[in-house]
Formats: C-alpha cells, sequence, structure tokens
C-alpha cells in the first residue's frame, strides 16, 4: 500500500530537495523511499524508474529556473533584460546546485515540446535577444554562447574555480557587460530564416532541440 498523499509531484518535490542536499548525481529511488517512509516498489506507482524520475526532476527544476527569469526580467529590454537575466541565472545555479545540475540533463525531444516551461523558456531567450536585432541564425549562436558563458561561470564559482585576488561578482558584471557588446556588435550571417524553428524544442536550458 502507497503511503496516503504520495504523488508524482511529491516525489519529484522530495527529489529537488535531495539533489540540492546530496547532489544530481545521487539521486536516486532508494534514497526517495527511505525520505517517505516506503518501499522502493512504492515509488513505480508514480514514477517509472530513475530516468523517468530524473527527467521530471529536470522538467522541474527548469520551471523553477524560467519562473525566476521571467520575474527579473519583466519590463526590461537590452542590456538591463540581459543583466536581470544573468543575475537570474546565476543566482538559481549557486543556490540549488542539485537542481541547476538536473536542467543541464539531455531530454527526450517530445517531451520538451509538450512543456509549457520549455516553450516559455524559449520565448523569453528568444524574445531578449531578439531585442538586439538577431535573427536566425545568428540566435542559435547567441543562445550557445550565453549558455556556455552563464554555466562555465557558474560551474567554476561554484567550485572555488576562481582563486585569483579579484571580486567573483565584479568579474561577473565585467562578463554581461561583454556580452552585451557582443550581442549589440554581432557578426550577422544573412540568408537564413528569421527566428527560431519550433519555438518551445529546447532542453531544459533554453537552447532549442531541432525537431525535424
Amino acid at each position: 500500500m502507497v503511503r496516503a498523499g504520495l504523488n508524482a509531484e511529491r516525489v519529484v518535490a522530495a527529489a529537488a530537495e535531495l539533489a540540492d542536499e546530496v547532489g544530481f548525481e545521487h539521486v536516486g529511488l532508494s534514497a526517495l523511499a527511505r525520505r517517505f517512509g516506503v518501499k522502493d516498489a512504492s515509488l513505480y506507482s508514480h514514477v517509472r524508474g530513475l530516468e523517468d524520475l530524473r527527467t521530471r526532476l529536470a522538467l522541474y527544476a527548469g520551471g523553477e529556473l524560467i519562473d525566476r527569469i521571467a520575474v527579473a526580467v519583466a519590463g526590461r529590454a537590452g542590456k538591463e533584460a540581459l543583466a536581470a537575466f544573468a543575475g537570474a541565472y546565476r543566482a538559481y545555479a549557486l543556490e540549488h546546485p542539485g537542481r541547476y545540475a538536473a536542467t543541464q540533463i539531455r531530454i527526450d525531444q517530445s517531451l520538451i515540446a509538450d512543456s509549457p516551461a520549455m516553450r516559455r523558456t524559449a520565448e523569453i531567450t528568444y524574445g531578449m535577444l531578439r531585442a538586439y536585432g538577431l535573427g536566425e541564425p545568428d540566435l542559435t549562436d547567441a543562445v550557445r554562447l550565453l549558455r556556455s558563458t552563464f554555466h562555465g561561470y557558474c560551474a567554476l564559482e561554484s567550485t572555488g574555480g576562481f582563486g585569483a585576488d579579484r571580486d567573483v561578482q565584479a568579474s561577473w558584471d565585467k562578463a554581461v557587460d561583454a556580452l552585451h557588446l557582443a550581442l549589440a556588435h554581432w557578426p550577422r550571417e544573412t540568408g537564413g530564416p528569421d527566428g527560431p524553428r519550433g519555438i518551445g524544442a529546447t532542453d531544459a536550458t533554453g537552447e532549442r532541440v531541432e525537431t525535424r
């Protein structure tokens, strides 16, 4: 008998908490079962297995991340929107390391296409970049630049990778300034379609996954 009140939403929320506590790679069904005081088999009524659990966790965390970003960028454009986007991204990554790690996994395209959170991620990310006058293929290139910069910086910061005698926040602000200049003076390509194909077909961090 599954404990009363246990459902998929509670299981995923508990997995998110566990990921932040012990690391995403250590999230498993046995650990979650112990958290709820049930046998491992009880969880299979709510998730199909470890891969399904981690996919659900990635979508859950991706939704949290874009909700935070959406609040930060509301009413802003250009450099202000970029700085707000970047700041919200970094704050989430540092505050929720396990959940953030979940957003980096590859997710089945059909699940991504059906996810409102992932569609919203694409809309907000590409919308911010269109304010710089970018169209495809430059939009995709710009998304990859932002993602690699943000992720790389957060990954290094979270592991104490910056050892120089320079304020980490000051370096972050300078990086955002540099990204703004790069976007404002982007070396545009011509002849590509305007706008992302398959809007909403993204991974949990906003990069489009081609659906054709």
